[in-house]
């Protein structure tokens, strides 16, 4: 009696991943900067759209996104960047819009920032914001040709 064909696949499958050559993991930087596993700090960035502030949110309103808890002031903010995540989420993975012009990576901070185009973008501090203000559309062209390749190169 012949072995039906799975029985010889599978078999011959696991073989061909055991011989496979071993190769170290990546430790690629995360998609989205995180300090202690949340996203922008715990900033609500529903908010940054809604009110034109930086308002610390609330662990009663989170959700986990891409790796991260996204934190918020409400449950309305919280419905609508679950409706649409990506129109609300810092560009760039929340790391500093203009270190990633540049080719590498700094934490970008909820008290400097801008928003262009519909777009949050996050900055080191206030004085890397000043700078980004005067060359803004040039940094963010640069910015979107280096990411996100610059997450590799940390």
């Amino acid at each position: 009696m012949e072995c039906p064909l799975r029985l010889r696949i599978v078999p011959l499958a696991v073989l061909a991943l055991l011989l496979q050559p071993l190769r170290p993991a990546l430790a690629d930087q995360p998609m989205f900067h995180v300090q202690e596993g949340l996203a922008i700090g715990g900033y609500d960035t529903v908010a940054f759209f809604i009110e034109g502030n930086a308002v610390q949110g609330h662990s009663d309103h989170a959700v986990i996104w891409k790796g991260a808890v996204w934190r918020f002031v409400s449950e309305d903010n919280q419905y609508s960047f679950e409706a649409d995540p990506r129109a609300f989420a810092p560009m760039f993975g929340g790391y500093c819009a203009y270190a990633v012009s540049q080719g590498y990576l700094m934490s970008g901070s909820p008290q400097a920032w801008q928003i262009v185009d519909d777009s949050l973008y996050l900055l080191y501090n206030t004085q890397v914001q000043e700078i980004w203000s005067s060359e803004m559309s040039e940094l963010i062209v640069q910015a979107r040709g280096n990411w996100p390749d610059v997450l590799r190169h940390e």
